[in-house]
C-alpha cells in the first residue's frame, strides 16, 4: 500500500475567485461563501490540468498506485500575511471545507488542516480552526507555516514560546504537524521553492536546539521535503552535539521527514542519515514535480519508483516507508 503524506488540494476555480473577492473588498462585504459544491469538486479532481502535465489529480494517483493521500491547502494560496486577519480566517476555513468535500468525493483522501496563521492573531486563535477540522471534519493532521509573514518580516524562532499554544493543541488532539512554508512575497532574495528549503532548514535546527521536544514529548512533527538542508549539512552540527554528549543523528531522529525530494540520491542520503523508521512516503503529486523527465520518461514526482530503485532497502523497509510509518504516526486504519 502507498500512503502519500504530502499532497495538496486541487480545488475548483470558484475557491480562488472567492479569494479574489475577499482581497478586493477587504472583508467589507462579509464572509460570504465560495459556492463550491460536490459537483465542482469532482469536476476539478478529474479535469486535466496544464500545470500537472495535462493530467488530472486522480489520474496522477491512479498512475502511481497511491492508495491514500493526505491533502492540505496549496501553500502559495494561503495569504497568511494579508490584513485584516479575518480575510485569512475566512479563506482558510473555506479551503478546509473544500478539502473535506474532496475527502468525501474520493475515499483515498485524508484531510490535513490549514490554520489561519495571521500574525495579527494569537497562535491560540489559530487552533480553533485546527480543532474544528480534527473534531468535526475528521482531519488527520495540520500544516504549519513557520513564516506567517511570508518573507516580509522575521517571525519568532520556532523554539520560541510564541508557538507553544500550537504545540499544546496538537498534543491535545494527538495529531501531527507537517512543517510546510507558504508564500514568499517580494521583495525577497529567494524564490518560492528556495523559501521552502530555508524554512524547513530553520525549523529542524530550531526545534532540535530548543526545549520544545522536551516540553512536549508527545509532539509529532513531520518536516516536508526531507528536512530542508539539515540532513545534507549534518557534519556542520556534529561537534556541538558531541560536546553535549550526544550525536547529531540522535537529535535528527526526534523528528520525521517526508521523501518529497525528486532524486534517488537525495532520498537515499536521507534514509541513511535519519533511518527508514523516521521517513514517510510523500510526493506532492500532482504539483511542482509533475513534469516528465526526458531521460527516463517518468514523472519527476514518481517518488515510489525512486524508492524502488534503492537496492539496499528490504521488503520490510519499503513497507514501513510506504505504509506503516504513516499509518502509525497519523493513527489511520488501512
Amino acid at each position: 500500500m502507498y500512503i502519500d503524506v504530502h499532497g495538496h488540494v486541487t480545488a475548483p476555480d470558484k475557491l480562488y475567485a472567492y479569494k479574489a473577492g475577499l482581497l478586493s473588498h477587504r472583508g467589507a462585504h462579509g464572509h460570504g461563501h465560495s459556492g463550491v459544491t460536490m459537483e465542482h469538486v469532482v469536476e476539478a479532481l478529474n479535469a486535466p490540468h496544464p500545470s500537472f502535465g495535462k493530467v488530472s489529480h486522480l489520474e496522477h494517483l491512479d498512475q502511481a498506485g497511491v492508495d491514500i493521500q493526505f491533502i492540505s491547502p496549496r501553500p502559495f494560496q494561503m495569504m497568511h500575511s494579508e490584513s485584516p486577519a479575518k480575510l485569512v480566517e475566512w479563506f482558510t476555513a473555506e479551503t478546509n471545507d473544500v478539502i473535506a468535500l474532496c475527502c468525501e468525493a474520493d475515499s483515498r483522501f485524508r484531510g490535513v488542516a490549514g490554520m489561519p496563521q495571521s500574525m495579527e492573531l494569537d497562535p491560540a486563535e489559530w487552533t480553533r480552526e485546527l480543532r474544528r477540522c480534527v473534531n468535526d471534519l475528521g482531519f488527520v493532521g495540520a500544516t504549519l507555516n513557520t513564516d506567517p509573514y511570508e518573507g516580509l518580516r522575521q517571525p519568532p524562532a520556532i523554539g520560541d514560546r510564541f508557538w507553544y499554544p500550537v504545540w499544546e493543541a496538537l498534543c491535545e488532539l494527538d495529531v501531527p504537524a507537517i512543517i510546510h512554508s507558504a508564500a514568499c512575497r517580494p521583495p525577497a532574495r529567494e524564490s518560492y521553492s528556495l523559501h521552502f528549503v530555508q524554512e524547513e532548514t530553520l525549523a529542524v535546527a530550531g526545534l532540535l536546539q530548543s526545549k520544545v521536544l522536551d516540553d512536549f514529548p508527545d509532539l509529532k512533527i513531520v518536516v516536508s521535503h526531507g528536512g530542508g538542508a539539515i540532513p545534507y549539512q549534518k557534519g556542520r552540527f556534529y561537534p556541538a552535539a558531541l560536546r553535549a554528549g550526544t550525536t547529531f543523528e540522535e537529535r535528527l531522529r526526534k523528528l520525521h521527514y517526508d521523501t518529497c525530494l525528486y532524486t534517488r540520491d537525495s532520498i537515499e542520503f536521507l534514509l541513511r542519515t535519519v533511518g527508514v523508521d523516521r521517513c514517510l512516503f510523500g510526493t506532492e503529486k500532482p504539483g511542482t514535480g509533475s513534469v516528465k523527465d526526458p531521460e527516463t520518461g517518468r514523472w519527476i514526482d514518481d517518488i515510489h519508483l525512486l524508492i524502488e530503485d534503492i537496492d539496499w532497502l528490504t521488503d520490510a523497509d519499503r513497507k514501513a516507508l510506504f505504509e506503516t510509518n504513516a499509518a502509525e504516526l497519523f493513527r489511520i486504519e488501512v
